[in-house]
């Protein structure tokens, strides 16, 4: 659905703004690289939290009572 969305977008901005439409096809890449490193530093802050979410927690687990 979001691919669908996104495609009647960007047909509806070749026929209102053609030049537009052309320059967001070629920049929408050049954008996709750009987020990545930010992309793999949230992946890495998400799995540290989660650890520590994990071992703030395992006294716990350990004596019988459930996690929220």
């Amino acid at each position: 659905m979001k691919t669908l969305l996104l495609l009647l977008g960007f047909f509806l901005l070749c026929a209102l703004c053609w030049p537009l439409a052309i320059l967001a096809l070629l920049l929408l890449p050049l954008l996709w690289l750009l987020s990545l490193p930010f992309r793999l530093v949230f992946t890495v802050v998400e799995a540290a939290l989660a650890l520590i979410r994990t071992l703030l927690f395992l006294p716990a687990r350990l004596l019988g009572r459930k996690a929220s």
